[in-house]
């Protein structure tokens, strides 16, 4: 092909025809390999400038083949494979490239940037290499600035950043990463200046805006961000990032503005991926109008766009969380090994992503390298938390009395709540104090402004971050801080590396080291505690029978449980599930299938809102077909927090497993509906366990998937059995430790004293 066919295929690309003209080259190149270097060069320098990175490693592969000796073809292939993410390819190709010409600076510099990526310290050599010979260069130096950054030489990182702004006032990137490294090592009030400076230099830069808006967000001010946001669109209605701005802003508090936001966005620029990745997971998180539909929506912009997204730690996590929701099993196996995922998440901080990836182990070893996972994000934090602290009054004036605080923004009517309640109903208020700590977004229900009125003190403050957090509790000086969250919606585990109490602890919001040194404690219960060493951080702190006990509110008479079992009406057995979708993997529905195949007439249902979203129904079905059972005897019932009546048409609950039910596993039983479950070696692997041991159900655990199956089988095939335990069972919790709450609040409240005095 000859250079002015290629300029031809060229000026059709800049009128607009991009696809007819890279298909003209791609097809001349086919049919003509021997072409010369020139054109080579050409072909894969456009691709990368317009990013078609795949095409252009493809097309660098070949041509380097043809042309190893020419020090473009490789810098070009560096660069491409670099924007894949193919770090040690791009590394190798820039290496090659090196060999041919040491003091390239294209290469040097590109090569520098793979290092930046990686978070690779050689990068520091590399740039400062590069500015000695140039240093008055502003990209170099602001270059060589993210590279001390990612080495954690915060204070050089802020000079050579400082020094690139300087050079270059129109440098709006070296502005952002100076005002993010300030905010990060010191605070958003020291971010504020720097932030003014480049808006005096870049008046009119949408980027600028938008870091003003995150930087009010940060500091826990999510209203004033939105404000801000609104004013400025009214300058600048049809700036698509502000409109993403604004949806990422007010997404926890008003999904149905959020959406309508993102979906603004996309219209305006369509190209910009990172529009619909939020688009799909704030579908993905949407409880309002048709949930299912919202689903199946997101999941389907997850598919039609999972080729373009960089595979970055937050878009992981959107990715995994709705594979999980729609049971796409083979999906998520391609997302990487265990240990890759859950390090990718722990080292860029996403805390709740850990969550999700409980239900993943398979080994012993996966079960220590996730406490590993929990520690290294834990890390992160205390560094953080290093750079400012809090500062702590003097000792408070004694009344005799023991000061506890109880951290969570699930203190209204939520489960985490309802197990919560009789500690606050029935504490000794003549021993104790007892103070809350919320952050919830939403409005306060019943159930908030009960325990307000029980409590000694509540704090609920919606924005707030997690250093003002920590100091409003620590200003309390409370004896033992506990928190209840963990890192789901709007809690703030990281406020608990301040310490901001003497003694801290983790209880029943999240069933697993939550990976700070500070958090001294992990209350549990006999049953629950690992009994092979190295699964948890923390000391246990032992109840001496039950996790929790249930309070009046959440388990009330209403809805009655039918006594008669399904199984006498219907002549078959119908086992099912309500547990959420991230407590199973394939492993599990395949045991559930084998269960199914293996108990004549039988059924399943699930009894979850993916229940109308047609992917999580195909996904599921295809694997209990694969046992041989047919799609009529898998039913599937799209509720959500209206699940309690359909238990009166399930006759055995099967549990998840690793991760175990909690909430589950004790409304099944509420509702008269035997459970099934499998005992592990971590703590989210036992909390079934320490249930039905606490009602006298120790026959209903197994301890391997097949003396699982064998278990559910052999009390299916017992429909007199069934029938008993169904007439009995609520009689049976009623009898139990886990319904005696004001002994369960004495006997907590005697674990924590025990504590604080041997402090």
């Amino acid at each position: 092909m000859s250079i002015d066919r290629f300029a031809a295929a060229e000026a059709a690309l800049k009128a607009g025809q991009f696809d007819e003209g890279v298909e003209m080259i791609e097809g001349e190149l086919n049919r003509d390999p021997a072409a010369s270097l020139q054109l080579y060069r050409n072909f894969t320098t456009m691709l990368v400038r317009r990013q078609r990175y795949d095409q252009a490693a493809d097309w660098t592969g070949k041509a380097v083949q043809r042309f190893p000796k020419d020090i473009d073809l490789w810098n070009l292939r560096g660069v491409a494979l670099r924007r894949l993410r193919r770090f040690p390819e791009a590394l190798d190709a820039l290496n090659k490239a090196g060999k041919l010409d040491p003091k390239n600076r294209s290469v040097l510099n590109n090569k520098g940037n793979v290092y930046n990526d990686m978070r690779n310290p050689a990068a520091v050599e590399t740039f400062t290499k590069l500015v000695r010979v140039t240093p008055n260069d502003a990209d170099l130096q602001r270059s060589l600035g993210r590279a001390y950054w990612f080495a954690g030489e915060y204070d050089k990182a802020e000079m050579r950043l400082s020094l690139a702004a300087k050079l270059r006032p129109t440098l709006v990137d070296a502005w952002l990463d100076l005002i993010g490294l300030i905010t990060e090592t010191k605070s958003q009030e020291e971010a504020e200046p720097v932030l003014e400076r480049a808006v005096a230099a870049n008046p009119i830069d949408i980027r600028l805006i938008e870091a003003r808006a995150v930087g009010i967000r940060r500091t826990g001010a999510t209203r004033d961000a939105e404000q801000f946001l609104l004013d400025q669109l009214k300058k600048h209605p049809n700036e698509a990032s502000l409109h993403f701005q604004l949806g990422s802003n007010i997404a926890d508090y008003d999904r149905v503005r959020a959406n309508a936001a993102f979906e603004r966005a996309i219209e305006l620029d369509p190209k910009d991926v990172r529009y619909r990745v939020s688009l799909a997971e704030s579908l993905g998180r949407s409880r309002h109008g048709d949930e299912a539909a919202n689903l199946e929506r997101a999941y389907r912009i997850l598919v039609e766009i999972l080729d373009q997204m960089p595979m970055t730690a937050p878009n992981l996590k959107i990715a995994y969380e709705l594979m999980v929701r729609v049971a796409a099993f083979d999906d998520m196996e391609k997302l990487g090994s265990f240990s890759e995922v859950g390090r990718t998440w722990a080292e860029a901080g996403r805390h709740t992503a850990l969550f999700a990836h409980l239900a993943r182990v398979k080994t012993l070893e996966d079960r220590r390298e996730l406490v590993e996972q929990h520690l290294i994000w834990g890390r992160k934090v205390e560094a953080v938390v290093k750079r400012r602290p809090i500062e702590h009054r003097g000792p408070r004036r004694p009344n005799g009395k023991i000061r506890v605080g109880f951290m969570s923004s699930d203190l209204r009517t939520h489960p985490v709540a309802y197990f919560a309640l009789p500690l606050f109903q029935h504490y000794d208020r003549n021993r104790f104090e007892i103070y809350c700590y919320s952050y919830y977004q939403g409005e306060e229900d019943a159930t908030q402004k009960q325990i307000t009125e029980w409590v000694d003190g509540f704090r609920w403050v919606k924005d707030i971050d997690d250093r003002g957090a920590a100091q409003m509790i620590a200003d309390d000086q409370l004896d033992m801080l506990i928190e209840l969250g963990g890192s789901t919606h709007m809690n703030k585990l990281p406020v608990m590396g301040y310490k901001p109490a003497p003694l801290s602890a983790s209880w029943v919001g999240y069933p697993h080291s939550a990976g700070l040194k500070e958090i001294d404690y992990l209350i549990l219960d006999p049953y629950m505690t690992p009994e092979k060493p190295g699964l948890m951080i923390e000391k246990p702190l032992e109840l001496p029978k039950g996790w929790y006990a249930l309070g009046e509110r959440a388990f009330r008479e209403e809805p009655q449980a039918d006594p008669v079992a399904p199984v006498e009406r219907n002549g078959y057995v119908t086992f099912g599930t309500a547990n959420n979708p991230y407590k199973y993997g394939k492993e599990v529905v395949g045991a559930w299938a084998k269960i199914v195949a293996g108990t004549p007439n039988s059924r399943f249902m699930f009894v979850r809102p993916e229940g109308g979203t047609p992917t999580f129904c195909a996904n599921i079905r295809k694997v209990f077909a694969e046992e041989g059972v047919s799609p009529g005897r898998v039913i599937f019932e799209a509720v959500r927090g209206r699940h309690l009546p359909f238990y009166n048409q399930m006759d055995i609950s099967l549990d998840a497993f690793p991760q175990t039910g909690g909430t589950t596993t004790c409304e099944s039983l509420w509702m008269g509906v035997p459970v099934v479950a499998k005992v592990g070696d971590a703590v989210f692997e036992r909390l079934s366990y320490s249930v039905l041991m606490n009602v006298g159900l120790g026959d209903l655990i197994a301890r391997s998937t097949q003396e699982y199956i064998q278990i559910a089988m052999k009390l299916g095939a017992d429909h007199a059995q069934i029938a008993e335990l169904r007439r009995g069972m609520r009689a049976r919790l009623k009898a139990s430790p886990l319904a005696d709450t004001k002994q369960f609040a004495a006997d907590y409240f005697a674990m924590i004293e025990k504590a604080v005095k041997a402090a």
